[in-house]
């Protein structure tokens, strides 16, 4: 798959929990698809059976990889939709609560709280960020997420928000088993997943499929095209959750809804899709989940990619002035650490940016990261080290 990236020939990449690189079969794709429709006539009867099989088969493909049937699985545009639209129509009433582990994504928290306010409701943290376990320690770390979920649950928490591996971290969250503990609980609250890190990179069916709602985009680790991405929905949110954005793509017939049909969405996950998305890029991604099958499969892929964020863990560890924010090796690709002295984040980053070198910095906790792919060579590992060793 490296060989077919343009972006991996000129720089040392290390920021694919960002954005990851387009392969060229895979823009390629899009260009085909394109080109199709143009022939077709972007608005014609004669291409509309082609965007159908488009639609259709990247939507089996992403409930596929999830563990879920395609009912279940609606197309978004990226992870924020992906979350914000089924959460705005889950039936939450004043003062019931919210819990929030402490390590999601800004976009995230500020929609939870300005549903919050709209709707009058409590707003309560998980604390996770301490959690720095890493390698062997799994099963500790399991422990204390769920021991922690018992302590801050209330009698009336309808929802809990945690990430499947934590952005800034690195930590891995035991999504099944947090469901199974939640089914439990006397309000069963709903489980959103925001799914940014781990789709393309872990293998998610168990934890897509045992969640309420498991956001995720095709452009970071599955090396897809920004702009498309996906949500599983679990069968009582399908059952529960009224639509939000509302659009021709909501709706089961156009007509009745225009003639006053009380009931005119759709019954399954389309009723969180909105309207026009750009077609070409589903061949985009498709493409690009094709080549990192052929990479092998996913726990193939993710043993590769922690033989590398191992590597990468170890070298920084024996860095003098260097700390890995996790105290064994990453369970995944996200190796997070922190320098000793006074210079910024930043600045580390546009140093080494300036060497071609690329990864990025986080604010909170504040710290620099690299990622780990498959498509990541252990030479690269040891440009990344060699120039840090300067820095530090």
């Amino acid at each position: 798959m490296r060989n077919h990236c343009p972006a991996l020939a000129n720089k040392t990449y290390f920021n694919y929990g960002g954005q990851g690189p387009l392969p060229t079969p895979s823009l390629e794709a899009i260009t085909s698809s394109w080109q199709q429709i143009q022939e077709l006539g972007p608005f014609t009867t004669d291409v509309w059976p082609f965007i159908g099989r488009e639609v259709n088969s990247t939507r089996a493909l992403l409930a596929g990889l999830c563990g879920v049937a395609p009912h279940r699985l609606a197309l978004s545009e990226n992870v924020t939709s992906g979350c914000v639209l089924p959460l705005w129509g889950l039936p939450l009433q004043p003062g019931e609560r919210i819990l929030i582990g402490d390590c999601e994504h800004p976009g995230v928290v500020a929609a939870c709280q300005e549903l919050a306010r709209r709707r009058q409701l409590q707003v309560d943290t998980l604390p996770v960020k301490q959690l720095r376990g890493g390698g062997d320690q799994q099963a500790r770390t399991d422990a204390d997420v769920l021991s922690a979920l018992t302590a801050n649950l209330h009698a009336n928490t309808r929802l809990v928000v945690l990430s499947h591996l934590l952005w800034n971290t690195g930590q891995l969250m035991p999504i099944a088993a947090v469901a199974m503990q939640l089914s439990q609980h006397p309000s069963h609250p709903y489980l959103l997943v925001d799914a940014a890190q781990s789709f393309g990179q872990i293998p998610v069916a168990e934890a897509a499929a045992a969640s309420d709602i498991y956001a995720f985009t095709g452009h970071k680790w599955a090396c897809g095209p920004e702009g498309l991405g996906g949500v599983a929905l679990s069968e009582r949110v399908l059952a529960e959750a009224s639509p939000t954005l509302i659009g021709w793509r909501s709706l089961k017939d156009e007509s009745r809804a225009i003639a006053g049909d009380p009931d005119p969405f759709h019954h399954d996950s389309r009723r969180f899709e909105v309207a026009t998305s750009c077609i070409p890029l589903m061949a985009g991604l498709r493409t690009s989940l094709e080549l990192l099958e052929r990479e092998g499969s996913a726990e193939q892929r993710l043993a590769r990619i922690q033989a590398l964020s191992k590597k990468l863990w170890q070298q920084l560890t024996a860095l003098s002035g260097v700390s890995p924010l996790l105290e064994g090796p990453p369970p995944a690709g996200l190796v997070s650490f922190q320098l000793a002295g006074t210079t910024p984040p930043a600045t580390t980053v546009e140093t080494l940016g300036a060497k071609g070198i690329w990864i990025r910095d986080l604010a909170d906790p504040t710290c620099l990261r690299a990622c780990t792919h498959v498509a990541t060579s252990e030479t690269e590992v040891d440009q990344l080290i060699r120039q840090i060793g300067t820095i530090s």
